[in-house]
C-alpha cells in the first residue's frame, strides 16, 4: 500500500514512516503541511494519507477536504494528538482516526481498513465538511498543477462565462465554481457588489462616484476600482460606513 503522510512534526513523520515500513506499506512521500499533502496526493496518487489534524495554514480537515473532492481520492486517516477531534473526524467519514503515540497495532488496522473500501472511500468527505466547514483555500488548476489560494488573500471573485476569476494578492486564477456557491459558502467574508462580483469586506477601502454618476467601491491591493450595481449600492453604503 502507497502511503502518503502529513506532519508539521519531523519527529512524528519520522517515525510514522517506520512504522508503515514495519506493516508491510511504502510511504512515497512525507510533508510537513496540508498544501504539501493536497499537492502529492494529486501528483502521486496514494492509496492512504495519514494526515495530522493540526498543522499550520491548510489544516489536516481542510487538506481532506480537498483530497477527498479529487477524481479516485485515497483514504484518508487522522493521526493527532488531540482527542477533541476524534467526532469531527467520524462524522467527516474518515476511515480512522489514530491518537498519538500511534501503535503499530492501530496503524495495521487502518490501513487494512483502508484496503478493504476500495476506491470512493473519501466521497462523502468533501460533503460532509462542506457543510461544516468554510474552506480556508481555494484550489485551482494551472497549466496542470494544483494552486492553492488562502481565501484570506483573495481580494474579489468576478463571474465571467463558465468560470470566476479569482483576484487575489499574487495574481489571479481560474476557478468553476459558481458565484452563488461562492457567495453562500463565505457570505460573512465577502459582499456582493454586482451579479457577476464579489468583494472581499476586509478589503474594500472606500466608495467613488464617477463624472456620470456610476458608483464605484475601490479595494486593496487592487489597481482598479469596481463598478457597484444600482440594486446593490444600498447595502454596500451602509456597510462601507459601519467599516
Amino acid at each position: 500500500m502507497r502511503v502518503l503522510i502529513a506532519d508539521d512534526e519531523p519527529l512524528a513523520r519520522e517515525r510514522l514512516a517506520v512504522l508503515v515500513a514495519d506493516v508491510g506499506s511504502e510511504v512515497i512521500a512525507s510533508v510537513e503541511n496540508g498544501e504539501q499533502a493536497v499537492q502529492q496526493a494529486d501528483q502521486l496518487r496514494p492509496d492512504v494519507c495519514l494526515l495530522d489534524i493540526r498543522m499550520p495554514g491548510l489544516d489536516g480537515l481542510d487538506a481532506a477536504r480537498l483530497i477527498g473532492a479529487m477524481a479516485d481520492p485515497p483514504a484518508v486517516v487522522f493521526c493527532t494528538a488531540y482527542d477533541e477531534y476524534a467526532l469531527k473526524a467520524f462524522e467527516a467519514h474518515a476511515v480512522d482516526y489514530l491518537l498519538k503515540p500511534v501503535r503499530r497495532e492501530r496503524l495495521e488496522q487502518a490501513l487494512a481498513r483502508a484496503g478493504r473500501l476500495g476506491a470512493g472511500k473519501v466521497d462523502k468527505l468533501a460533503g460532509s465538511l462542506g457543510a461544516q466547514r468554510q474552506r480556508s483555500h481555494i484550489c485551482a488548476r494551472v497549466r496542470g498543477n494544483l494552486v492553492l489560494v488562502p481565501v484570506q488573500d483573495i481580494l474579489y471573485l468576478q463571474a465571467e462565462d463558465k468560470y470566476v476569476v479569482v483576484h487575489h494578492t499574487k495574481g489571479q486564477v481560474l476557478i468553476e465554481d459558481a458565484l452563488k456557491g461562492l457567495e453562500d459558502e463565505f457570505g460573512d467574508l465577502f459582499v456582493r457588489i454586482h451579479r457577476n462580483c464579489l468583494v472581499a469586506r476586509e478589503r474594500m477601502s472606500g466608495l467613488t462616484r464617477s463624472a456620470d454618476g456610476r458608483a464605484f467601491v475601490r479595494i486593496e491591493g487592487a489597481a482598479d476600482a469596481l463598478e457597484v450595481s444600482r440594486r446593490n449600492l444600498p447595502a454596500l453604503r451602509k456597510l462601507v460606513r459601519s467599516l
